[in-house]
């Protein structure tokens, strides 16, 4: 048995073709779609993060407006430019490129955007929103990781799903995406017993923790679908994710790929969630 490529590359392509012709139907309505990206510190894979929007922004048309930031930044001055990018009308959405350093408080910046520009969907009021069911923005990774099982027919209703990892940005808005399709949802942690026991047990296991080959083969059931959301760079500067691929894939029934699975749709569905705030802010939504 070998597991099916969930491919995120080439349905990211797919999407991305589609957006680009709603981006000409907003220009022919005279409007522009703007993203507006602040960066702060010299964080290698941020600076990485951040050239893969605006190489996506380029691509689709869409205005890319790159803020970038010293570390030592205080959060008056961060502050600041949010609140005139907030104001500024010509700009749809907003994103603070995280991790913040250090010194900065995440959620007081956070807090701050405008949640018609949220387009991360990290503010308490997207997220608040997301719980109740009743979605504004969507965190681009779970959106995209909900977009590729729908892709591949994989169906959620009744199924185990595990998630480790329970940050903001992927474990917990993908926890509740998941049980919105009425999967039975467990949620591990760096604080969790008896690991794989609970991951044995999962028909769908999303991996989001950031350490390099930490999935097994021992740690999946048969046949078990595995999204790995994991980014790490080994010492030889190779790309991989949080599951031994070429071991897990003997076992599973689909996994998606590092690089070429979860990445590009994250890049996607931001594209997405950008042109949904251009919409909404004009009016102009079907």
């Amino acid at each position: 048995m070998s597991a099916k490529i969930i491919d995120g590359k080439s349905l990211s392509l797919k999407i991305k073709e589609e957006l680009k012709r709603e981006v000409q139907d907003l220009k022919n309505k005279g409007i522009n779609p703007t993203l507006a990206v602040v960066l702060v510190g010299d964080n290698k894979a941020s600076q990485k993060y951040v050239s893969f929007k605006e190489k996506a922004c380029k691509e689709l048309d869409i205005q890319s407006l790159v803020f970038r930031f010293p570390e030592d930044t205080e959060e008056i001055s961060l502050i600041k430019v949010i609140d005139e990018l907030n104001e500024n009308s010509q700009v749809n959405g907003i994103l603070i490129q995280l991790p913040l350093p250090k010194h900065l408080d995440q959620n007081r910046v956070l807090e701050r955007i405008n949640p018609l520009k949220d387009v991360d969907g990290f503010t308490p009021f997207c997220l608040g929103r997301l719980l109740t069911d009743n979605p504004l923005y969507i965190p681009c990774t779970p959106k995209g990781v909900i977009r590729m099982l729908d892709e591949y027919g994989i169906n959620l209703e009744g199924k185990q799903a595990v998630v480790i990892g329970r940050s903001i940005i992927v474990g917990k808005p993908l926890s509740l995406l998941l049980l919105k399709r009425n999967a039975t949802v467990t949620i591990c942690h760096s604080k969790s017993v008896n690991l794989p026991d609970i991951t044995k047990k999962a028909d769908i296991l999303c991996i989001a923790i950031g350490k390099e080959n930490f999935i097994n083969s021992n740690m999946i059931k048969e046949g078990a679908v595995i999204i790995d959301i994991g980014i790490n760079v080994t010492n030889s500067g190779k790309v991989v994710g949080d599951v031994n691929f070429e071991e897990v894939r003997k076992k599973a029934s689909y996994i998606t790929p590092v690089p070429g699975g979860v990445g590009p749709m994250t890049i996607a569905m931001l594209m997405e969630n950008t042109l949904y705030a251009a919409k909404l802010q004009h009016k102009v939504l079907k």
